[in-house]
């Protein structure tokens, strides 16, 4: 039954900011609906998440699994991109915003609401990647970012304010102590940062992680995995030292962050420039993704030609840019993936690494469509083998051609510079 009250969809988590959130907005005369994204948070209860959300005065909330859509239309769309922003980050938060603002704006359009929320901070990528890809998809539904909100930011200055509403409306507050730093995490990542990290020089304590144990600490033996590839995208992992075998794409790369996080692998601690011109301390844990990418990036080493590899480098700095920067749904990556796909029509075969205490070691690839040729690259034959026309003569005319253009700027800077 309607009540005449417009209808706003917020992105709920369960956490202080969005449980204060959602009751702003019900008595600024809003119907709230909740939505909350499963994307393989570590351990959450969403039974409790409901629970709390229609205690706190949601006419309504929304649980989506979107596990299994978020590994094979994003994460695995990004590691066949060899996707890494400024060279070291792998995106885990920013890849997980397009599919949860997707069914943000489905769940809005089938309920009938003109609003999206979130709690997202006026300071970060977030508020951003949100709102580039609501509009993308509904440029009729309006976003409410409470953080951005003077009256909002004037009554809540902090987490002390946020605690006395709480106390007011009867609001649950987590009874365990509040860690010094936020986390994120889904199954792709679990991100660290500000609270006492935001200090640059602070080492991070090992029990904060999650994903992964210190390489100190992972096992004494290695282990053996292979990952077979097809179109460049993973369709199975083998552990050739225990002899598990995993080929449904979820189960794939959930198995992936298990034998990788358990060998060491995949943390990183930096800094990075925000798409809204700060810069950042991160760390983050990416046990599954590190392995999978490393796997892809040597299949294609066999497999896609010297010219073509260099075109998709360019593209693949462009689709991390592009996913860091909120702008999943424009025009631009849609030319990027589309390109990214025509590169990857010959990308399948397998790769054999070793993890070993925070380390992978490729050990072995093989490919049927590979591109590479043991006699052509041999030095003990003459020549391309049987199958190939190569003198290593001709090298000096090619070497004369090549070098043309750095005599003529060598003669130039001798005349210039003398």
């Amino acid at each position: 039954m309607s009540t005449g009250k417009p209808k706003v969809v917020l992105a709920y988590s369960g956490g202080l900011d969005t449980s204060v959130i959602l009751k702003w907005l019900s008595e600024k005369g809003f119907d709230v609906i909740c939505f909350c994204a499963n994307v393989g948070q570590h351990e959450e209860d969403f039974a409790a998440v409901r629970a709390k959300a229609m205690h706190c005065g949601a006419i309504k909330c929304v649980i989506s699994d979107l596990r299994k859509e978020f590994v094979t239309d994003y994460v695995f769309e990004s590691i066949k991109c060899n996707a890494l922003y400024e060279g070291r980050y792998l995106l885990g938060t920013s890849i997980a915003r397009p599919i949860i603002s997707k069914e943000q704006i489905r769940i809005a359009t089938e309920e009938g609401a003109g609003f999206v929320a979130h709690g997202a901070t006026g300071k970060g990528n977030d508020q951003v990647r949100f709102e580039m890809c609501a509009q993308s998809l509904s440029p009729r539904i309006s976003t409410i970012a409470p953080w951005r909100d003077p009256e909002f930011i004037e009554s809540f200055k902090g987490r002390k304010d946020l605690l006395a509403y709480c106390v007011k409306h009867s609001i649950p507050v987590d009874a365990k102590p509040k860690a010094n730093y936020s986390i994120d995490e889904n199954l792709y990542h679990t991100s660290y940062e500000s609270g006492m990290l935001e200090d640059e020089k602070v080492r991070p304590d090992e029990s904060m992680f999650k994903m992964t144990v210190s390489p100190k600490n992972a096992p004494d033996t290695a282990e053996i995995v292979r990952i077979e590839y097809k179109k460049g995208l993973p369709v199975k992992v083998s552990n050739l030292t225990d002899g598990t075998v995993k080929d449904d794409p979820l189960d794939i790369f959930l198995y992936c962050n298990d034998v990788a996080g358990r060998n060491g692998i995949g943390r990183i601690d930096i800094v990075e420039n925000r798409f809204v011109g700060i810069k950042s301390r991160g760390i983050y844990e990416t046990p599954g993704g590190t392995l999978l990418r490393e796997g892809h990036l040597d299949i294609e080493g066999v497999t896609v030609d010297r010219e073509v590899k260099r075109i998709c480098e360019t593209l693949s700095l462009e689709f991390s840019r592009l996913c860091y920067n909120g702008f999943w749904f424009a025009p631009e990556m849609d030319l990027v993936r589309h390109s990214i796909d025509f590169s990857q029509r010959d990308v399948e075969g397998y790769v054999d690494m070793e993890l070993y205490k925070g380390n992978i070691t490729v050990i072995g690839r093989h490919s049927n469509r590979s591109l590479y040729n043991a006699d052509l690259a041999s030095m003990d034959i003459e020549g391309g083998g049987e199958a190939f026309d190569y003198n290593p003569a001709d090298s000096q005319g090619f070497i004369r051609i090549n070098s043309v253009r750095l005599k003529t700027y060598a003669a130039l800077r001798n005349k210039v510079d003398s």
